[in-house]
């Protein structure tokens, strides 16, 4: 889902440099870098919001595919972009052009919604939705480092909020949008990618004209190979770390998989399905700030894993489905916000501080990563399943299996002390 990546615990917030602009009226005014920005990943989200709303529906009634294929598109959704992410980031940190990054990256998402309505099929469909998402893992890491650059570092805390802030909004007024673009032309999917595709645009056209290009990196900066970036990865911490979220990613449905079984399950309306990511935003929203003041009280690590007895919560409940209908829809969609919003943004604030400061940009990348290949192989897993034994029998092996493997998670990784 991309709603993500919650939201205010970035990982470049002990990487500020000392060339940040001076605050004026520091406390008074975010800078207008970060504004936006905020506002390019704004318009983005609700684009991409949109096709993650709009996709499922596309893709089991206007294409006729079935759970195998939708796992398989999922897993494409999730972990496409992964392997680019450390690429994207250290570009930027090689050659000192985040900006350029980072706009070539939302420049190729928004094409692939200028193509959806010239295919129809769904090896088609998932190779935009591969250079969809290769697009969002090369945009990522320099878009941050442009908010990083923009503040001093006693303010970047409230930068990112505002920045993922502005970034949920979309999230919220994408699925809307593919709400009422459908409701007002039945079966315009043509029409509802064309609409995303001018919202991609729009956020292109304000990254080249509103946002400034970072600073240069040292020579010495410059000098740093992939391979000294990726040291990090010897420390043990980190690698069980890794290792634990993997698990546990390797265990989480994706998300179109998870709104299609819950439709089916619950007898939901077919034509609500682009709401349904709405209900989960609305969660996240409203929990991510409390969570993660209760994740700094009881330890980060702690709320991850809590985090995923949510989601054993959500498939548990979708395997009995004890009621059906809204009510019951509510419940799951509840417990699903809770999930993201005590995993997305908590692993990174955890793992963090275990890392070089030298090197964190770079290694939160490979962390990342790592969590979004293990959850592309689970999305597809989780497909597999529910294509020979019903949505009904993966919602139960998965709640079922990701409880053992929250044990053993807790178990694998022990933080002795969390920043």
């Amino acid at each position: 889902m991309y709603l993500s990546q919650a939201r205010v615990n970035d990982p470049n917030r002990a990487t500020a440099t000392t060339s940040a602009p001076r605050a004026r009226a520091r406390g008074t005014r975010v800078p207008g870098t970060v504004l936006a920005l905020g506002l390019v990943s704004l318009v983005t989200d609700a684009s991409a919001e949109m096709i993650t709303a709009m996709l499922p529906m596309y893709l089991i009634y206007g294409l006729g595919i079935g759970y195998l294929q939708l796992g398989a598109l999922d897993s494409l959704y999730t972990g496409a972009g992964a392997l680019f992410r450390v690429g994207g980031g250290y570009a930027a940190d090689r050659f000192g052009h985040s900006k350029t990054v980072a706009t070539s990256g939302y420049a190729l998402s928004a094409l692939t919604k200028l193509a959806f309505p010239l295919v129809g099929s769904a090896p088609a469909v998932g190779a935009l939705v591969a250079a969809d998402r290769i697009g969002k893992g090369i945009r990522t890491a320099p878009r941050d480092t442009l908010i990083t650059a923009a503040v001093p570092e006693t303010d970047l805390g409230r930068a990112f909020g505002v920045h993922r802030a502005m970034d949920t909004c979309g999230a919220l007024l994408g699925p809307l949008l593919a709400f009422a673009v459908l409701a007002a032309v039945p079966g315009g999917y043509d029409t509802a990618f064309q609409v995303s595709f001018c919202l991609a645009a729009v956020g292109v056209i304000v990254m080249m004209a509103f946002v400034r290009r970072g600073p240069l990196p040292t020579p010495g900066e410059r000098a740093l190979s992939v391979r000294s970036r990726l040291t990090l990865l010897h420390t043990p911490s980190v690698r069980r770390c890794i290792l634990a979220a993997g698990l546990l990613g390797l265990l989480t449905a994706g998300d179109m998989s998870f709104y299609i079984g819950l439709q089916h399950r619950l007898a939901v309306p077919a034509a609500a399905l682009p709401l349904l990511p709405v209900a989960t935003a609305a969660v996240f929203m409203a929990a991510a700030v409390p969570i993660g003041i209760l994740a700094d009280r009881i330890g980060r690590w702690t709320l991850f894993l809590c985090g995923h007895l949510a989601a054993v919560g959500a498939y548990l409940f979708l395997w009995t489905a004890p009621l059906t209908g809204w009510p019951a829809a509510g419940v799951a969609l509840l417990l699903y916000g809770l999930f993201y919003a005590a995993t997305d943004g908590v692993l990174m604030a955890h793992i963090a501080p275990l890392l070089p400061r030298a090197s964190r940009t770079t290694g939160l990348a490979v962390v990342q990563t790592a969590q979004a290949l293990a959850r592309a192989l689970g999305a597809l897993t989780f497909g597999a399943l529910a294509a020979h034994r019903g949505p009904g029998t993966a919602f139960a092996v998965f709640g079922c299996t990701t409880a053992v493997a929250i044990a053993a998670a807790r178990l694998i990784h022990r933080p002795g002390k969390e920043a």
